[in-house]
Parts: C-alpha cells; structure tokens; sequence
C-alpha cells in the first residue's frame, strides 16, 4: 500500500477512536461569543487555559464588547492581561483587533478566513479556531503543541511546523471532522497523551500508534495484543 493511502488508514483509525473516547470534546477557553473566543485565543499564545480563562473572566467584565476594549487605556489593559504573559505585545494586538472589528466590521467578528487573518494577532491557528468552534465552519485544522505532539507520535506527520502539518493532515482527515479532530486529540494530549510521561497502556490507540519518539524520553513501548 502507498505510504499516503497508509496515513490516510491511520488517520481513520485515528477519528474513530477519537470520537469514541471524547464524543463530547469542546474547546476550553471559557466564552460566551465568538468575539470573547477571539480576544482568549490571542491571549493563549504561550499560555495555559487555565489562566486565560482567569484573565478573561475579569477582561470581560469590564471591557464586554470591542468598543469598550478600544477606550481602554493600554496601560490599564495590559495589568489586566499581564499574567498571561507577553503582555505589551497582547494588549497592543488586542487593541488593533479590536480597533479593526469597531472601524471595519460593525463591531462583529468576520467568518471568514481571509477577513479574520487580516486582525491584528490573528494567524492561521486563531482564525481557524474561531471559524470552527464559534461557526461551525470548518476552514482547517488547528494545531497546536498537542496536536503536533500526537500527530507525530501517531505517525501521521513527520513535521513540527503548523502551517506544514496542517497542510498535511487536511487530505487525510474528513472535512466534517477537522473541527472535532482538534479539540479530541487536545483532549487525549492533557489526559493521556502528556509531553513528559505519556500514559500509553491506557491509551486507546495503543493497538495502532506506532509511538514515534516515545520510547526516547523513557517509556517502554507496548506491544499490542
């Protein structure tokens, strides 16, 4: 068999045992909008959800909409952001993205790909992260650290750049899953599949993963029965 029709057979391994382990799979970050979804997924950058959704539930208590993010001072902006880290460089993207959505876009967050990437602080990732888990559409697959962890790891891709696995993993992976795709293999890469000490015996793709790189930060590789 050719070696892509080989990943394409593991990527449908892949989604299936994905969608039954994490039916119910959802992004993390804490919102209630698609534009409090875009001001947390700039924020994210370097930094835990966990501690964006802190930051963002003061943020948006006192700044609900873009407007009032715009007559924030920075300087006030920034304290509020501050633990998220990179703080300088985040409020003045948020500042400018916000300042776009009030002067271009009626104060609405864009749905679609080019309009979104035009934003200050939005590259691809955060684009795609709006688009699928505010819209319901699917304009490709967000990648992350855990998403390239695992996508290795599963051997569907040998690359560490985003643009190029994402690049990768479109024509292996069905359209109507990209968006449950992401958010399944974030899951399994927090509970499962961690950096440091992956739980491979309780993962439910041991049968298949081949564990690219595993065995090279210390846990024995399995085999399958």
């Amino acid at each position: 068999m050719p070696a892509v029709a080989q990943t394409k057979v593991q990527a449908s391994k892949v989604v299936k045992a994905l969608a039954l382990g994490y039916p119910d799979a959802e992004c993390a970050l804490i919102h209630d909008s698609p534009f409090q979804l875009l001001i947390a997924t700039i924020l994210s950058a370097q930094c835990t959800d966990e501690r964006v959704n802190i930051v963002t539930k003061d943020l948006f208590a006192q700044c609900p909409t873009p407007q009032a993010i715009v007559d924030l001072p920075v300087k006030d902006l920034e304290k509020i952001i501050q633990s998220a880290g990179f703080y300088r460089m985040k409020a003045k993207n948020i500042k400018g993205c916000c300042q776009k959505l009030v002067d271009d876009h009626g104060g609405e967050v864009p749905q679609s790909l080019a309009e979104l990437v035009e934003l200050p602080g939005v590259g691809r990732k955060t684009a795609n992260v709006v688009l699928g888990t505010s819209f319901g559409i699917p304009s490709g697959i967000v990648v992350d650290t855990h998403v390239t962890r695992l996508t290795n790891r599963l051997g569907l891709t040998d690359k560490q750049d985003a643009v190029k696995i994402e690049t990768e993993l479109m024509p292996i992976v069905p359209k109507q899953e990209w968006i449950n795709f992401s958010h399944r293999l974030i899951h399994h890469g927090r509970r499962i599949c961690k950096a440091r000490k992956p739980l491979c015996n309780d993962c439910l793709m041991l049968k298949f993963c081949p564990q690219v790189g595993v065995d090279q930060i210390g846990e024995k590789k399995k085999d399958a029965e």
